[in-house]
Order: C-alpha cells, then structure tokens, then sequence
C-alpha cells in the first residue's frame, strides 16, 4: 500500500531536484528520503526517478505519475482543512443576495435562526429582485429563482420542484367572484410584476401535456414582487406567484389558491456561488438549512386536480 508520507516525499523530491534537498526540508537524512522512493517504487512496480552519481532527475513514468501524486496530496489537505473548519466555531462576513419577496418574507427568519447557531458569523443581506451578479458584485452566494444557464457557476438546489400558484383573497373573491376557467382571468384585476422595465402580463399554465398562455392585465403593477405580494393580501387582485412565497399565507388562509386543475409554471429554486472554492463550511451549512426548509414548504404544494377543460377567450 502506498504511504502519504513516500508520495509527499516523491513531490518535493521532484520539485527540488534531489533527494538531500528533500531531506533538508523535511528534517530527514538522504538515505531516509532514498529508502521512501524505492518503496513506493516497489508499490508502483515503476522506476520513478533515473539515478546517476551526478543527476536525479523524472523518469518518463515518473513524469506522468507526479500530477496524480500531486491531487492526492492536494485532496487530503482540503479534506483535513475542510473537517478542522467544520470543528471550529463559524466566523467572519457570509454576504448573500436573494429575491425581495422571498428574502423578507420567508428566508429572513431563516436567515436570522442560522445566525443565532453561529454568533461569530456576521450576515450581510443584499434583498432586491434584481437578478445579482455573484462574479462581479460583493456578494458569496445568491438565491435565484428558474433553471439555471450558465455552466460557470456552481448551482446547488433547494426546491428544485417549485412551481407558481394562483392566488388571491378571500375578500377579493367575495367581491369579484371566483374564476372557474382560464378564460375568466380577462374579467378579474391581475397583479403584473416589472423586470427592468418588462411587465409580466403573460402567465403560463400545463394541463397534462398542453401548454397555455393567459393575457392578463389590471389596475396595479410593481417592480417589487414583495409589493405585489402585499397587494394581494390587501384584497387588491389575483396574483401568480411562487408557492415558496405564499405557501404561509394559503395556509392560515389569507390566500387561497385557484383553478386547482391547471399546473403552474415550474420555478426551481437554486442557491448560486461563482465557483467551487466558496462552498466553505458556512455556506455548506445555510445549503443545508435552506434546503430542509424549503422541501419541508414545497412538500405542501397543491397538485393539479381533473377538472373542467382550458378555456381561452
């Protein structure tokens, strides 16, 4: 079985061109450094390293073997450095982004249990529905709504199966009535959401395989999707939103959800980092509590029920 301590020995032995200057470094005498090459020779069943009186230098073997040697060494220092941070208390600033509804109204007391655990850890929360750029803004990680496309960051889900839901309050649907088809939405006050200057207006529905598209329009429109949120409740309209963002409120019944025959539009929630290297421990951490959170929250979403056929005007 090969030794970590022979393979450490081969890499420097390598870098610094000699067996005694491997030696020196490691506090060892040559003849140690010598015995450790030949036995991980043995263990190979390769001559890593041409001898001469004058020279040492990489066999053609050697040449090809040293940038394997190299990654297992490599892996172990990130494996025991990886466990020695998980042992100690988390510390320093973890800067995240996260949608404006989400972010206050469902990830914020999260945010805020994951920060008791770790009182040395200091939270710094970007909320806003503009879509945050984690390679060029000073933020570690991000939370995103949809699938992501861009294979130069790392995307680890949370609720990979969320989808939108229609909804609205009680007192609206006292007041205007309870849409029974798709169609009936052209006759109701809808809720739109801008995007850099872009309103929602077009919102999409499956029943089975089919896909369709309600043109809707109303009174109110913002480009804070909490606001809209807000004026849902308040009885102003019919709103499409995440499950993620209305699950409480459906549930104690300020929401309630309609035309349960159609599937809305798949939403996936994801939580971004620009590269592997910033999946420290503390952010491993708040993957892991954000995921249990939101899979325990999409676990309560409505599924399309048989029901009347789509209508369109």
């Amino acid at each position: 079985m090969v030794r970590v301590d022979d393979l450490a020995l081969f890499v420097r032995s390598a870098v610094l061109g000699g067996f005694s200057e491997a030696a020196r470094e490691a506090g060892l005498l040559p003849g140690q450094v010598s015995a450790a090459i030949k036995r991980l020779e043995r263990e190979l069943e390769i001559r890593l390293f041409a001898r001469s009186t004058r020279s040492l230098r990489l066999t053609a073997e050697g040449e090809r073997y040293l940038p394997y040697a190299r990654q297992v060494l490599q892996a172990l220092k990130e494996g025991h450095a990886q466990l020695h941070e998980e042992r100690s208390e988390l510390r320093g600033l973890l800067q995240i982004a996260a949608p404006s509804d989400l972010g206050r109204n469902v990830l914020l007391p999260w945010f805020t249990a994951f920060r008791r655990q770790h009182p040395q850890l200091t939270l710094r929360l970007f909320l806003s529905d503009r879509v945050a750029d984690v390679f060029r803004e000073p933020v570690d990680v991000a939370i995103r709504y949809g699938t992501p496309q861009d294979a130069s960051y790392v995307a680890l889900p949370l609720a990979p199966d969320n989808r939108r839901v229609l909804v609205a309050s009680p007192g609206y649907l006292e007041r205007h009535g309870r849409p029974e088809t798709l169609a009936d939405l052209s006759r109701h006050d809808c809720l739109t959401y801008l995007l850099g200057g872009r309103v929602y207006d077009k919102w999409a529905f499956h029943q089975g395989e089919q896909r369709v598209v309600a043109h809707v329009r109303g009174p109110l429109q913002s480009d804070d999707a909490d606001v809209v949120h807000r004026l849902a409740l308040e009885g102003e309209g019919i709103v499409y939103k995440s499950w993620l963002d209305v699950a409480e409120h459906v549930r104690t019944g300020r929401l309630v959800t309609l035309l349960p025959q159609l599937t809305g539009e798949h939403t996936p929630l994801h939580l971004v980092c620009p590269h592997r290297q910033q999946f420290s421990p503390a952010v491993q951490l708040l993957h892991q509590l954000l995921r249990q959170r939101c899979e325990a929250v999409a676990g309560a979403m409505p599924r399309a029920q048989a029901g009347s056929g789509i209508q369109l005007p």
